[in-house]
């Protein structure tokens, strides 16, 4: 019994030992596994520091930008409405000059119609016949009825009818 006892305490103590040195290789493998790890481990952090480093890097340029572009647009929205400004300036300084042009021009038509209304009717209608036919109608046009009347019969008949022609076309 005791040889048997031996016997089980020296294939205990091999057994053991096959156990220690299983468990030695196994150490040994997860120390080179876990080198292998924390290398892998470190290139994945200097990676996603790479990463956030870009990532702030466009996010500034991107930023920087939009401000460029935002000043840019309140420039062109300035110019814009400057310009608008300028456009109604010019377009109320036209009417006032459309108007100014048509008052003078009146007047003149005016003072033209007053001057052929105390001309004699045969000299008012050599004057006339001296005229374009278009330039004649205006001026007779602002004419009494019974003025233009003797008018056009001191005329030539052509002139006389040239002229009655283009006052029937409307306002010459």
């Amino acid at each position: 019994m005791r040889y048997i006892f031996i016997l089980l305490l020296l294939a205990l103590h091999v057994s053991a030992m096959q156990t220690s040195e299983n468990v030695f290789q196994c150490s040994k493998i997860f120390q080179e596994r876990k080198g292998e790890l924390l290398v892998e481990l470190e290139r994945i952090d200097e990676q996603r520091q790479a990463l956030e480093s870009l990532k702030y890097a466009t996010d500034d340029l991107l930023s920087k930008r939009e401000d460029l572009v935002a000043q840019r647009e309140a420039n062109v929205s300035k110019v814009l409405n400057d310009i608008k400004i300028k456009e109604a300036s010019i377009k109320k300084m036209l009417d006032e000059n459309t108007k100014a042009l048509q008052a003078m021009k009146k007047l003149k038509m005016d003072k033209t119609s007053q001057t052929f209304a105390k001309m004699k009717a045969g000299s008012a209608a050599q004057v006339l016949s001296q005229m374009k036919v278009e330039d004649a109608a205006k001026i007779i046009m602002t004419l009494k009825p019974k003025t233009v009347g003797k008018i056009l019969s001191k005329m030539d008949a052509q002139k006389a009818s040239d002229i009655t022609l283009k006052l029937t076309q409307g306002t010459p």
